[in-house]
């Protein structure tokens, strides 16, 4: 294969080429850019691949006084005689070597763009199987004649287990698009394990956090541009939204429910069967009232110890059987000198609880006694245990305040982690045992209310989020997350994910000692990136990505609120 020559090696000594880096020149007029792939002969008839990390521009002018004296000692209308001599030299770093050999490359090899196969054997994407596609690649955009377009696919085992699991993606609300990414990576996995007979099935749960933007996901989206439909097309993926989509709104009350969704659209969910109203009925969510306390500060576990009172059903509570009920018997329990007064625990510690659990209690609708499945109520957990492979839930909470949302998202990932676990065999048949899902992946947007690297080390939801980070690849539960800023996440989660993304963000954000493995010039490109554009890690990559996606395939309703 005939390669398109830039340059040659120049090995310095003040900058000599090393295992890991080697720099070149080329002429100034060669439009490379960073992440692009280039291809030096090596020893023993070897190719070594190196991805362009930074570009400098020389010329033969020794000084800044020296350039300004041959203008005419500052004249901005000047032209020289004689133009300087000028050449620019580029930073690659080495990510491959053909036959593994690693010593330096030598002075004076030429430096060629790569082909298609020289980018897919330098990167690793050759070597990628069980493929799901990820992004698309645009590399040598300004070389005439050399640009390459091609697809990029991940390893679904190192997405979703069994070798790796869990996604992470950051980036500035709004130009980041860190949901459209999100939902992209999705549908493609569904559209992979639908069409295909894999041996593991997959389901996944989506909680919306903002407005509308996943209650229409099942519905097909506005008209894609030409080089959008190219992508899907040459990305093997269908136009086509998420399929087998259920919704599950919080109820609100006197029959309504508490959501941002539009009339018309829940009406046509409710009379196909898609949609739900969740409860949580104190008989059988009272081991979830801890939940409420994810952002309460429990060094004495005092809380917890209250908690544990109740659910042990300890006099006053062995009577109690409604969430009134229960808050009557708090405040028996918060009166001073009352006979049933727990020695244990002080009179201050159960007003603290009364007045935590009562707000939230007493004015969502959501907390009830009775759920009835002719008015299409059901409690969230009972719908959990029902899902099936290919499935798609979207639990609302966009409505709810910070708290509620904690809630829900806790409720969630207990049901999922017991489910698993095998907790609900016991009442479940043959059957439906046999269609739980191999994977359960969760999505969820503004991870750093629920994991912040400052969360009380008592919160049960960080608890909930650290134990699937370090054992849901084992046991099957995958977490896909997004924030603004993976600098406040906690690092046992963040640190646990196999796959990151990292979208636009700030110059402070990229300051962090987070970003200290990427290249100074990644980070700065981290600052500008377009919309729609992500830089991609994984095990499987050889290097940081630079990859587009298209808009997505579902209707997005952005409209106002």
């Amino acid at each position: 294969m005939e390669r398109k020559v830039i340059g040659k090696v120049a090995a310095l000594e003040n900058n000599p080429s090393t295992i890991d880096h080697f720099y070149f020149w080329t002429d100034k007029d060669t439009l490379l850019n960073p992440f692009d792939v280039v291809v030096v002969e090596h020893v023993r008839g070897s190719k070594t691949y190196g991805v362009v990390e930074e570009i400098s521009h020389i010329t033969d002018s020794e000084s800044f006084l020296g350039e300004y004296f041959s203008n005419d000692f500052g004249s901005l209308d000047v032209v020289p005689n004689t133009e300087r001599v000028g050449m620019n030299f580029v930073l690659a770093r080495v990510v491959k070597n053909t036959q593994n050999i690693y010593i330096p490359v030598q002075n004076g090899q030429r430096v060629s763009l790569g082909g298609r196969e020289d980018i897919e054997e330098a990167l690793g994407l050759d070597e990628v199987k069980n493929k799901t596609v990820c992004g698309y690649l645009q590399m040598y955009e300004g070389v005439d004649g050399a640009e390459v377009d091609l697809p990029v696919y991940v390893n679904s085992d190192f997405l979703i287990g069994p070798e790796g699991a869990h996604l992470n993606i950051s980036g500035i609300s709004g130009l980041a698009t860190k949901t459209s990414y999100a939902m992209f990576l999705l549908n493609a996995l569904q559209q992979k394990y639908m069409a295909t007979k894999e041996k593991k099935s997959v389901a996944y749960i989506f909680l919306n956090v903002k407005g509308r933007d996943l209650l229409t996901i099942d519905q097909p989206g506005q008209s894609l541009s030409d080089f959008d439909k190219a992508m899907y097309k040459d990305m093997g993926l269908e136009e086509k939204p998420f399929q087998n989509v259920r919704y599950f709104y919080p109820y609100g009350g006197r029959d309504t429910i508490k959501s941002y969704v539009r009339p018309e659209v829940f009406e046509v969910q409710r009379k196909a069967k898609r949609a739900k109203k969740f409860k949580f009925s104190f008989k059988e969510d009272k081991e979830n009232l801890d939940l409420l306390f994810s952002n309460v500060d429990d060094p004495t576990q005092t809380m917890e110890s209250i908690i544990n009172f109740i659910v042990s059903e300890q006099k006053p509570f062995n009577t109690v059987d409604s969430w009134d009920s229960m808050l009557e018997a708090i405040q028996e329990m918060g009166e001073k000198g009352g006979s049933a007064a727990s020695k244990e625990i002080s009179v201050m510690s159960w007003r603290k609880f009364k007045r935590i659990v009562k707000k939230s209690i007493s004015i969502d609708k959501m907390f009830t006694d009775e759920v009835r499945p002719e008015k299409d109520e059901v409690r969230l957990e009972s719908a959990i245990r029902g899902i099936k492979p290919n499935e798609v839930f979207v639990i609302d909470v966009a409505k709810q305040d910070e708290n509620m949302q904690a809630f829900v998202f806790g409720a969630v990932m207990q049901a999922v982690t017991r489910l698993k676990l095998g907790d609900f065999d016991e009442d479940m048949t043959a059957e439906e045992r046999k269609q739980v899902p191999d994977r359960i992946v969760l999505f969820v947007d503004e991870l750093n209310k629920y994991a912040a690297a400052d969360a009380p080390k008592s919160s049960p939801i960080l608890r909930l989020l650290l134990d699937i980070a370090e054992r849901g690849r084992s046991l099957g539960i995958v977490l896909f997350s997004a924030e603004q800023f993976k600098s406040s996440i906690h690092k046992r989660v963040s640190g646990n994910c196999s796959t990151h993304a990292y979208g636009r963000t700030n110059s402070v954000e990229v300051s962090d000692k987070t970003y200290s493995f990427v290249p100074n010039t990644y980070k700065n490109m981290m600052t500008r990136l377009k919309q729609g554009h992500y830089i991609i890690q994984n095990p499987v990559f050889h290097s940081l990505l630079k990859v587009r996606f298209p808009m997505p395939l579902y209707k997005q309703d952005k409209g106002d609120n």
